[in-house]
């Protein structure tokens, strides 16, 4: 399933008229949302236990250079991973009822470190237990994911509805002499 087909798939084609509240309460009310929370919260737990058994052997056979881009990948990992951690759980706190969805949009409960969690250092990849490389990619890709559904959910209500796409393009078309769109 791509990425854009994840993040509108949650709710109808109206989305982009939906308020802020709105979309978020039909995110945390979807199927997509369940797989989200129930995949992310797998990958946090089996990156906890590479991290706490095999990778602690993995890492301590590793040469100074490979150790030093094993030590910065694993806390990069663990970051990008507790920020997906931290959303997810404060968005099944919103399909509880726990958490409001107002309260949810405010920039504290929203990712961050987003240079941190983006970052990437390929050049290391090679010197990095496979494993490990394949949690950092994995962990990217829902980071990515998470990304691009919390500004789906959170931005601003200025998605242009199709409706006003067309008045849009119809006082261009005024404007210029021309139709738009046809």
């Amino acid at each position: 399933m791509t990425g854009a087909a994840i993040d509108t798939q949650f709710s109808d084609p109206s989305l982009g008229e939906a308020t802020m509240p709105a979309r978020a309460l039909g995110f945390v009310r979807s199927e997509v949302f369940r797989r989200a929370f129930t995949g992310g919260m797998a990958l946090v737990e089996e990156t906890a236990s590479y991290l706490d058994g095999p990778g602690r052997e993995d890492s301590r056979g590793l040469p100074r250079r490979a150790a030093l881009a094993y030590a910065g990948e694993s806390m990069r990992l663990t970051t990008r991973l507790m920020q997906v951690a931290s959303w997810l759980l404060v968005q099944r706190s919103v399909a509880d009822g726990d958490v409001a969805v107002e309260e949810a949009a405010k920039d504290k409960y929203r990712l961050s470190a987003r240079e941190v969690c983006t970052g990437r250092k390929p050049e290391a990849e090679d010197l990095l237990p496979a494993q490990l490389v394949d949690l950092l990619a994995r962990s990217a890709q829902l980071y990515d994911r998470i990304d691009r559904l919390d500004r789906t959910i959170y931005s601003p209500d200025t998605v242009a509805a199709p409706e006003d796409a067309r008045g849009q393009l119809g006082r261009l078309a005024s404007a210029f002499g021309g139709q738009f769109g046809e």
